[in-house]
């Protein structure tokens, strides 16, 4: 039961700080493909690896940042990222980045939240040396990430600490998240996600809201949403509920659903975007070409 419990947690790999300045060489293409464990501020976590294209680019790329899962709890850029979309990625012309945060218990959700915004912040403001355009950059989450990603989406407060709004970003990618209502998915969780939730939201229902990017689905928001979702309940349900809030507000959201039944599928969907085979990886290549066309 234990390595179960160890398995099914994994599956998760669902005050602001102060951004570093740190020196960055030129990007160069040949010389300087990726850049491992760049400090975006000033904690052990706050760190993030970046990688250019695979193929020298005429123009500086777009960029698309990834947040990791893991029950707020657990997962890092290292294991929890998934190799193929890096590669894919990579081929088909974009710079990527994967970012580490600060962990529950020892920061709240609300501080890994502001730890994704530093770090687009600490990205754009580095562009030049790294080598992208600023001017598209694309936020991607899976699980935990993907509530992650979705609240600095939609919560304008978090970008703001670091200068920045919500249209500095052309989209935001959310992979088969299931905690954008918080109360909802509390009130709904079984016996073993219930422990999760609680050890991330706490039980103040004022929190669990303003934690919820569903109650921030008004405008201003990121122009564009891309909310994809496996076969399972919670995920499908969550997803509906944001993609249908965030219409009501004038956001323009694609919301789409793939197979893979339950927790086995909601992992999967991590570990194999950017495989040929795997149907999630053409829509999403047609998603992030349109959003980052010239506008």
């Amino acid at each position: 039961m234990r390595a179960i419990g160890w398995v099914v947690a994994g599956l998760f790999l669902a005050g602001a700080p102060v951004l570093a300045r740190q020196q960055v060489e030129p990007a160069a293409p040949a010389a300087a493909a990726q850049k491992r464990d760049l400090a975006y501020g000033a904690r052990a976590a706050q760190k993030l690896d970046f990688y250019l294209p695979s193929h020298p680019t005429t123009s500086p790329p777009p960029l698309v940042v990834f947040v990791h899962g893991g029950g707020w709890r657990m997962g890092n850029k290292e294991n929890a990222t998934g190799t193929p979309k890096i590669t894919h990625l990579r081929d088909a012309g974009y710079a990527f980045a994967t970012i580490d945060y600060r962990l529950v218990p020892e920061a709240p959700v609300e501080q890994q939240a502001e730890d994704v915004a530093a770090a687009l912040g600490w990205l754009i403001g580095h562009a030049r040396e790294l080598g992208f355009d600023p001017q598209r950059v694309v936020l991607m989450g899976h699980s935990a990430g993907a509530h992650l990603a979705a609240l600095v989406g939609t919560d304008p407060g978090y970008l703001a600490k670091v200068g920045l709004s919500p249209d500095r970003l052309r989209g935001v990618i959310l992979l088969d998240g299931a905690a954008y209502d918080v109360p909802a998915q509390l009130a709904q969780a079984g016996r073993f996600m219930q422990p999760i939730y609680q050890q991330a939201f706490g039980s103040d229902p004022a929190r669990q809201r303003a934690l919820s990017p569903i109650a921030h689905a008004q405008a201003p928001n990121a122009p564009s949403f891309f909310i994809l979702h496996v076969d399972r309940d919670d995920g499908a349900r969550q997803s509906e509920a944001l993609a249908a809030a965030l219409r009501q507000a004038g956001t323009k959201v694609t919301l789409q659903g793939f197979e893979g039944r339950g927790l086995r599928g909601h992992v999967a969907m991590n570990r194999k975007l950017g495989e040929a085979d795997y149907a999630a990886t053409a829509v999403v290549d047609r998603w992030l070409s349109a959003t980052f066309a010239p506008r």
